[in-house]
């Protein structure tokens, strides 16, 4: 069985893409940038931390509505536009997966949706 994702607590897909998937028991979360999910808006983007947070926040509440956790993550990818920012996403991204630490790919790209600095996506497993 596969049910699609949707809600107001995370960004809307800014693409013809769901926010997640679920399919017999596994969630895909969409790569989410650091917007703020009641204006739309890009976070501060000169500040690497808050961008983390923000990306993991609305990856929370793709989980949340979906009925997972955090600790459900088994696989993330990790999108930076400079691997400069590598230590300070890192220790924000520690905050959040303190508990269980999943599997992780991190990689540089040229650029991100909308400029942002960092983008995720995660995998998650009942």
């Amino acid at each position: 069985m596969k049910r699609s994702i949707v809600t107001t607590k995370a960004p809307a897909a800014i693409g013809p893409y769901s926010q997640a998937v679920e399919v017999n028991g596994v969630l895909y979360v969409s790569g989410q940038i650091p917007l703020d999910p009641e204006t739309g808006v890009l976070v501060d983007d000169t500040k690497i931390e808050r961008q983390t947070e923000q990306v993991i926040c609305n990856i929370q509440a793709i989980l949340e509505e979906a009925g997972y956790t955090l600790s459900q993550v088994v696989k993330t990818t990790c999108y930076l536009s400079s691997m400069d920012d590598f230590g300070a996403m890192n220790e924000v991204y520690a905050r959040f997966f303190s508990d269980f630490r999943p599997a992780r790919a991190t990689v540089e790209v040229s650029r991100l949706p909308k400029n942002a600095r960092f983008e995720m996506d995660v995998i998650a497993v009942k």
